[in-house]
């Protein structure tokens, strides 16, 4: 008689044993997804700061290029287009990590920097204005410049800094409303779940012309790093 039987090492799997090595692969699946996604989103970090960088640098060389004054405060041709020569690449304007989308004219081959897609924020240099040319009036500030020498601690102070995703401001005023510092910088958009959690942090431009990532906190207290003058840097300090 011809007998059927398999040998031992040929038996198939059990139910069970199934069950087991796809709890185990869930088990690790949901180990594994969290760490990649926390080193996607560290990527993208990197990558707007190497943005930003560039931008910064950029900003830098303007000031060399003249007579060590930044750019100037306008209504039209704004930073964007003022530095355009510096950074070129209009999608370094843009966080990878911000969300806002629009609809782009693929008629529009040579776009208004002004009117790009952007992250940022400059600094208004609301308080040197103030203090040290009297002026108070925002719109008075405009067509003028800071000179370089006017920042006792470039690698302190913050030129460029990341905007609230559907903030239309080009300017960090500080003296408009509660202060842009307050209501128009974007303080958390790496490292946490959402806008506004008061985690995480964001990506700043200095004076200096370097870059660097700073926690929710950092930018605002124990010192406003968007200030130029003891004054504002001290006292418009915000601990939220």
């Amino acid at each position: 008689m011809v007998r059927n039987h398999l040998p031992p090492d040929h038996r198939a799997f059990t139910l069970i044993e199934l069950l087991v090595v796809v709890a185990i692969i869930a088990i690790l699946a949901g180990m594994l997804l969290p760490a990649l996604g926390r080193a996607k989103e560290k990527a993208t970090s990197v990558q707007c700061l190497n943005g930003l960088r560039q931008i910064s640098m950029g900003h830098a060389m303007y000031a060399d290029d003249h007579r060590g004054l930044f750019p100037q405060r306008r209504d039209s041709q704004r930073w964007p287009h003022q530095l355009k020569p510096y950074y070129q690449n209009l999608a370094l304007l843009k966080c990878p990590a911000d969300r806002r989308r629009v609809t782009i004219n693929p008629a529009t081959r040579n776009p208004d920097p002004d009117g790009a897609l952007r992250s940022y924020i400059i600094n208004g240099w609301n308080d040197y204005f103030l203090l040290r040319a009297g002026i108070r009036d925002i719109n008075q500030m405009t067509g003028r410049s800071v000179p370089e020498s006017a920042l006792t601690e470039p690698s302190l102070t913050i030129v460029l800094g990341e905007k609230r995703t559907n903030s239309n401001h080009f300017y960090m005023d500080m003296l408009e409303g509660t202060g842009n510092d307050v209501d128009q910088i974007m303080r958390d958009r790496h490292g946490t779940n959402g806008e506004r959690s008061k985690g995480g942090g964001a990506n700043y431009a200095f004076a200096d012309g370097s870059a660097r990532y700073m926690r929710y906190r950092g930018a605002l207290y124990p010192l406003n790093l968007w200030a130029v003058t003891d004054t504002y840097r001290t006292n418009r300090a915000m601990s939220n």
